[in-house]
């Protein structure tokens, strides 16, 4: 039998569900499956599972990894901390935000159960609590940033002392290529393989269409993986769009709508500058990466109390307030994945909400520019030539007076080009090409990825200027299937949302294909009149249907060797 420890909590505050005693759970290699039902109910009191936690958990109950795609609000984090439970052992949770972390460990604290956050503000002694639990094998949980996996003493204790499940949350943040990318995130995969013992690995996210599945499975080294994908529509969620040709006139529309908009709401703004702006002009307070970390605490305290805010793309992640009634972007996103994740903070309750774009095709400008230049092809060439003996990110970043974070950037990119590999240092990898040669590589990689980041820009101005069913659009973004008009949009109550023509049949949605010119690529949707596929190397195209079967500009491509 193995019981689940405890660790000594606070008397709960006001509204606070007091801890339960949680059940022995029985180890899965010596008897039946635990019934995960009952320890929901048990630790959490929940009465009921969404759609997905059961079927993810249970996977990785049996051993599976699990890759879940679950909409904002549908409970991802109990996937993990019902199979935590149910193995009997430590978990270690990848998380990108300390409050995130703070949140969910206070949580689980709440019902009785050991949880510990490691970061750079934990004192010594904490850091030296979460590391005996996992030293012990004790079952509990520790939730980690991905920078800490790049520490040395984390990396030789996680392979002295692995956990029995690695939770990876927010896990589209891997994708080198889509919005919240942090680079410390590629390093997880290094870790999970270089484990002697591997765990069972669930990674997490709310918004990931299939090529960000694919590339989360890759990099993740992700084996026979479970995948729980639940539906992205947020019928709840009114979509609509307005355009503006004048800044000027944009902006007064924006003051106006948040006035007009009852209830707590966010406004997104697409930079610091415009954030402030808008804060001053509607009486709010901002939130942006450049304020300070008290700051930014006490706007999201405001908040939570019900505070209309106004910020940047950098709020949100992790924030669980489940009346959100609208959400305003008030320039255009950069991405249908950064749009979708956004709006899915409003109306988590399942109540109605409201999610409005304020669209200026000038704005489309921002964030071509936010797509980045190349990076500089003899400063790569330099990072290259001196790898050749192994060195610390940080010392290299020192020598090259470089940020540690744009130094990781350029080493991403030559570990892509296969110049070097990053482990405790930067080493250069078994057959490397010289220097020259792998920053030209790297180059190339790097030109991949901007003209992958600029086709999301495209997509995401189709969806502004569409004059059809935009549930259906995004849908069929994130590979959903829809064909009926959604009748909860600006323009399908306006009358210009039409029936979903009957496609071909020559390419159903996630079909592999390739083209001459932009290589292998997967089928999104298609509606008859167009066919929309992501290329590997080229980001989303949009083709007219007729064209690609008159002219075979489409082949079936079979799996990847």
């Amino acid at each position: 039998m193995i019981s689940w420890q405890t660790e000594r909590c606070s008397p709960p505050g006001p509204g606070t569900p007091r801890a339960r005693p949680p059940p022995t759970v029985r180890s899965p290699a010596t008897s039946a499956p635990p019934d995960l039902r009952q320890i929901a109910a048990g630790v959490f009191g929940y009465t009921a599972l969404r759609p997905g936690q059961h079927e993810a958990a249970s996977a990785l109950t049996t051993g599976r990894d699990c890759l879940a795609v679950m909409p904002s609000g549908a409970g991802k984090s109990a996937v993990y901390q019902l199979a935590a439970i149910a193995l009997g052992g430590p978990a270690v949770v990848v998380s990108p935000l300390l409050s995130l972390q703070q949140d969910q460990a206070e949580h689980l604290r709440s019902h009785g159960l050991t949880a510990f956050t490691v970061n750079a503000s934990v004192p010594e002694s904490r850091r030296a609590e979460a590391y005996g639990l996992l030293r012990s094998g004790t079952a509990g949980f520790v939730f980690l940033a991905p920078e800490q996996l790049a520490r040395d003493d984390v990396r030789d204790l996680l392979g002295t002392a692995p956990p029995r499940l690695l939770a990876v949350d927010e896990a589209h943040c891997v994708s080198a290529w889509g919005h919240d990318f942090r680079p410390d995130y590629l390093r997880i995969g290094d870790v999970i393989s270089s484990l002697g013992r591997r765990p069972v690995v669930a990674a997490l996210t709310a918004t990931a269409a299939p090529p960000v599945r694919e590339e989360i499975v890759r990099r993740l080294g992700l084996r026979d993986a479970a995948h729980v994908i639940r539906g992205f529509d947020r019928p709840e969620i009114y979509l609509s769009v307005r355009a503006f040709h004048e800044a000027g006139t944009k902006e007064t529309a924006v003051g106006e709508a948040a006035g007009e908009l009852g209830g707590t709401g966010i406004i997104y703004a697409a930079t610091r500058e415009e954030t402030e702006q808008y804060a001053e002009r509607l009486g709010v307070r901002p939130y942006h990466a450049g304020l300070s970390r008290a700051e930014r605490e006490a706007t999201q305290r405001l908040f939570m109390s019900g505070e209309t805010i106004v910020a940047t793309s950098a709020f949100g992640m992790g924030i669980d307030r489940p009346d959100v009634r609208f959400v305003v972007h008030a320039s255009v996103p950069g991405s249908l994945d950064e749009y979708y994740q956004e709006i899915g903070r409003a109306g988590r309750d399942g109540k109605a909400a409201t999610a409005v774009c304020f669209y200026r095709p000038e704005d489309l400008g921002i964030r071509r520019f936010f797509t980045g230049g190349l990076p500089d092809e003899k400063l790569l060439a330099e990072v290259a030539a001196a790898t050749q003996i192994p060195v610390s990110v940080r010392e290299l970043a020192a020598r090259a007076g470089l940020s540690e974070r744009r130094l990781t950037g350029l080493v991403n990119l030559l570990e892509a080009a296969g110049a070097v590999r990053l482990q405790d240092l930067i080493e250069p990898a078994a057959g490397a090409p010289p220097p020259a040669e792998a920053a030209a590589k790297a180059v190339e990689i790097a030109a991949r990825g901007r003209a992958i980041e600029r086709s999301r820009v495209e997509m995401m101005r189709r969806y502004a200027e569409l004059a059809d069913c935009r549930r259906r659009f995004l849908l069929r973004y994130f590979g959903q299937g829809a064909q009926d008009p959604c009748g909860r949009c600006d323009n399908c109550a306006a009358g210009l949302s039409a029936p979903a023509e009957r496609g071909h049949g020559a390419f159903a949605m996630g079909m592999r294909v390739e083209h001459l010119e932009w290589g292998r690529g997967v089928v999104m949707s298609e509606d008859g009149e167009r066919l929309t596929v992501y290329f590997d190397e080229a980001g989303y195209r949009e083709l007219l249907t007729a064209a690609v079967l008159d002219g075979h500009i489409l082949t079936p491509a079979g799996p990847e060797a």
